[in-house]
């Protein structure tokens, strides 16, 4: 792309192009079908994004273990994944600025360096585990991993470092296309329709609610929605030039993605019921490499092939994205980083090195002869429970920030539906991250125990912050023409008491348990 269409703000998207100075005026269906075409991209990259190496593996292990009694779980993760992403959205057209850099900005250097560097080690573990993924997926071919690591470095920086937006994501579109592979799959894997409708409205746990059983759900929770998505999505936004005009298309794309992320996750949960939950119990799972197997010896026609596929592809995605969103966390720390896809290498090193310097380092981990991959699996589930009622958090406070958002801050009925999100998030990462610190721990009176006193929390607290809540300002301003203004000309957020215990709850959260973390690495690393 010239650098003039870089200036001017247009909007080259893989199906589409806005002008700069374009309105946004649109009649017609025709015309706003094709804005959407044009807009169409960050939402729906980051949700199949977030189906990937890891997310498979776990659907996969939900079918098998436990066939199609799990499936309840998916259709309620897709308002939780609109709401979370819709206030990053809304944050990324309003301010212009990437995720970290806004927390930095706004809640505090330091917590902004903090969650700057977290991201970064989480997405080079979940770069790992993409990486297994891929070495794993190609096995099953007998492709060696020592050829085929290195064959998607090389691919996935080639594919990033094109110098043009809109080449990356007509890439990115390819193999979300992919995932069209699922179907032949469903109907060679002869998934039953009517056990598939019973799970979606039934809830229920094969063999009974068991440690395993609602370790199994909250592991759905935790793969489909990620820390990485909030980084990624804001920062992908603010690179394709998206403004508040068109805030309503970007909301349509992280919905049509949200529902086809829950929907591939059925599909891949329903495959693997299908073909697998009858020739074993409730452990039965052990790899994604043996579910292909597994399928190709119970069921054939070429369905473990197609799971394969399937796992290379999502490994692939997940790999660039997360990689992505790692290169736009780092900038977000420095102007000297601070570039984008649109920048051509020679002008942006430092950016593209990031990029590069992950996927290599990652790739070599993985295939260092005794790399400790199940421990980094491991720290990848803790972690992910860690950050992500922080994350969670954060974005909560921004989305209510009145002198960055202006008219754009939540609405009191979404903050209610955030608030309760946020609060099952908390209580689902936490159960998470404390039973795999803890293994022994009985995980159903855990998580009852910490349902109960949120549930309280939720009674008082509520109410009380409804009261309080400010009213809504007016702006001389038209709504789609409001933009932060630059962040040094705004005043300090207002520091509430609320708002000081809620911050010092999160140190002492994240201190705690990150000190639990480091204990529980070094007893295994050691035993």
């Amino acid at each position: 792309m010239s650098n003039k269409a870089t200036r001017d703000g247009q909007i080259s998207g893989a199906f589409g192009t806005i002008a700069g100075h374009d309105e946004g005026a649109r009649r017609g269906l025709r015309a706003r079908l094709l804005t959407l075409l044009a807009i169409i991209g960050p939402g729906l990259i980051v949700m199949i994004g977030d189906n990937d190496a890891g997310g498979v593996s776990t659907y996969a292990q939900a079918g098998q273990n436990f066939g199609y009694t799990l499936l309840w779980t998916l259709p309620l993760l897709i308002p939780v994944l609109v709401v979370n992403q819709e206030m990053v959205a809304r944050l990324g057209v309003v301010t212009g600025i990437g995720h970290g850099r806004l927390i930095r900005e706004r809640i505090g250097r330091r917590w902004g360096n903090f969650a700057i560097s977290s991201i970064l080690v989480l997405n080079f573990l979940i770069i790992i585990t993409e990486f297994i993924g891929v070495s794993l997926s190609m096995r099953y071919f007998g492709v060696s991993p020592y050829l085929s690591v290195p064959v998607a470095v090389i691919a996935l920086f080639a594919v990033t470092a094109t110098g043009s937006f809109r080449r990356w994501e007509r890439f990115m579109m390819l193999f979300v296309a992919v995932n069209l592979f699922v179907i032949p799959l469903v109907l060679r894997a002869h998934v039953s329709t009517s056990a598939v409708a019973h799970g979606l409205i039934h809830p229920g746990v094969r063999g009974g609610t068991t440690s395993a059983g609602v370790l199994l759900i909250i592991s759905i929770v935790g793969t489909t929605i990620a820390p990485w998505q909030l980084f990624f999505q804001e920062s992908n936004i603010v690179d394709k030039r998206i403004t508040p005009r068109w805030l309503n298309y970007e909301r349509v794309d992280t919905v049509i993605g949200s529902v086809i992320v829950v929907v591939v996750a059925t599909f891949l949960v329903a495959i693997t019921a299908a073909g697998l939950a009858g020739h074993g119990g409730t452990n039965a799972f052990t790899s994604s490499l043996d579910v292909a197997r597994g399928l190709r010896r119970y069921v054939g026609h070429g369905t473990g092939d197609f799971f394969a596929i399937l796992l290379l592809n999502a490994s692939v995605i997940g790999a660039a994205v997360v990689t992505l969103a790692s290169s736009y966390a780092v900038g977000d720390l420095s102007s000297r980083f601070n570039k984008g896809l649109n920048v051509p290498f020679r002008e942006a090193k430092g950016f593209y090195g990031v990029f590069a310097g992950l996927l290599s380092v990652a790739g070599i981990v993985t295939l260092l002869p005794g790399a400790p991959l199940g421990l980094i699996t491991l720290a990848v589930q803790a972690l992910s429970g860690i950050m992500l009622p922080t994350t969670s958090v954060f974005v909560l406070l921004l989305a209510n920030d009145r002198a960055a958002l202006g008219p754009w801050v939540n609405a009191k009925w979404l903050n209610v539906v955030a608030v309760v999100i946020v609060t099952v998030l908390v209580v689902l990462s936490v159960v998470l991250m404390v039973s795999t610190l803890f293994p022994s721990i009985n995980v159903v009176r855990l998580a009852g125990g910490l349902a109960a006193g949120a549930g309280a929390a939720l009674v008082v607290g509520l109410p009380m912050g409804l009261r309080r809540a400010a009213p809504r300002a007016t702006y001389d301003v038209d709504r789609l023409d409001w933009r932060m203004p630059r962040a040094a000309l705004l005043e300090t957020p207002t520091s509430s008491r609320a708002r000081r215990v809620l911050l010092i709850a999160n140190g002492v959260y994240l201190a705690s348990a990150g000190l639990l973390l480091i204990v529980r690495v070094i007893q295994l690393a050691t035993s």
